[in-house]
């Protein structure tokens, strides 16, 4: 399938938000209640996920080589981000007045193995690097997906439309059962991964469905309003709606869910319009470059937010505070690019070849079958496999 480069830049300003969403603890704005809702960068890069793993789906890649080229992209950054992490996050004696700080312990374990997302407990939860709960959701979602693109296989434009919106009615009915049930064991402490699993879901059916022909003809603006009007009704609702009624409670209580929609309406728009040949600022060098940095910027921000934060202080509300943007920003993106540069593609990179090397080595060392006098192909008893017939 073409690629769809725009979706490399939208990803960029998703990573930003959760930026601007951490930086409320060191150098908080007057539009805090509006950066509140960064945090739904997450929510985008889980559809975003689904999107484009099934958009580039190959029936000749299996589930082996899928899940190794997987951990190859995301493992050795976070490991390197989590090396980096510990000395923030972690003191043998932390002081009381640092919050963030917690003791050094076994739990860490967790976060080398990319476990901790399991626990709804936020000293597991946020444990280690506190950015990376997020890959234990995709490491999960990277598990099924070979199951869940299998399940879409048959299926068409309709009926990928059809789960997409079974996901879509399963993920408003778990949020409107947990408000209504708020202490029942699968509201409080469901894990994460199970939970935000209908994000990726929803990727995957809306790539299915574009690359059988779905296409909406609408400019991806739509998209960006949709986004942008949904947080501002949130903003407002959440904020000046003094008695919000039933269906505003409940409509506040499934905001992820909502936010899903917006976010899956917006990547749909920005591909069609890639694939209809449009032009896009998104597909621009910087913000593509961008875009490519973003996984590591999104594993590094938090680190580098609270070391300044254990250094200076949380500074007053205020506009000067975009000085301060500044300031954190550009230690972060840098360090983006020397974890994206350094570790991220080359370590891809290797271990990616050494899979594929080690793949046909295996391939070469298997005999070829011999064809027996009947015209068939015979098996060979040394490796018990067994070709298929010869076309006559």
């Amino acid at each position: 399938m073409p690629r769809a480069d725009s979706l490399t830049g939208l990803r960029w300003w998703a990573a930003f938000g959760v930026f601007a969403f951490h930086m409320e603890v060191l150098a908080p704005l007057p539009i805090n209640s509006l950066l509140q809702y960064g945090n739904f960068g997450v929510t985008f890069f889980f559809v975003l996920s689904g999107f484009v793993l099934t958009w580039s789906w190959s029936p000749r890649t299996d589930a082996p080589t899928f899940w190794w080229r997987r951990f190859a992209r995301i493992y050795p950054s976070h490991l390197v981000a989590l090396l980096l992490a510990i000395p923030v996050f972690y003191a043998v004696a932390p002081d009381p007045t640092e919050w963030w700080v917690k003791p050094l312990g076994p739990v860490l374990v967790l976060s080398f193995l990319l476990l901790q997302g399991w626990s709804r407990d936020p000293a597991i939860l946020f444990s280690g690097n506190p950015a990376a709960w997020t890959l234990t959701c995709e490491a999960f979602f990277y598990a099924m997906h070979p199951a869940l693109q299998r399940a879409l296989r048959p299926f068409r434009v309709r009926g990928a439309l059809v789960g997409a919106a079974v996901v879509i009615g399963v993920a408003l009915s778990y949020r409107i059962a947990t408000v209504s049930s708020p202490e029942a064991w699968w509201a409080a402490d469901m894990p994460w991964p199970i939970v935000r699993i209908t994000e990726f879901a929803l990727g995957m059916c809306l790539a299915w469905a574009v690359r059988h022909g779905l296409r909406v003809r609408l400019t991806p603006w739509v998209g960006y309003g949709i986004v942008l009007g949904f947080l501002g009704w949130l903003a407002y609702a959440t904020h000046l709606v003094p008695n919000p009624g039933t269906l505003t409670t409940y409509a506040i209580a499934s905001a992820n869910e909502l936010a899903t929609i917006a976010c899956a309406t917006a990547i749909v728009l920005v591909a069609g319009r890639d694939l209809r040949g449009g032009r896009s600022l998104l597909r621009s060098r910087v913000l593509v470059t961008l875009g490519e940095w973003s996984y590591a910027f999104y594993l590094v921000h938090a680190t580098i937010v609270y070391f300044l934060r254990a250094q200076l202080g949380i500074f007053p509300v205020g506009w000067d505070n975009l000085l301060w943007y500044a300031i954190t920003f550009v230690p972060a993106l840098g360090a983006a690019a020397a974890l994206h540069l350094l570790v991220e593609k080359p370590a891809e990179r290797r271990m990616r070849r050494w899979w594929d090397d080690r793949r046909a080595a295996r391939e070469d060392a298997v005999p070829p079958a011999r064809p027996s006098a009947s015209g068939t192909v015979s098996e060979d008893t040394s490796t018990g496999a067994t070709a298929p017939r010869p076309h006559v």
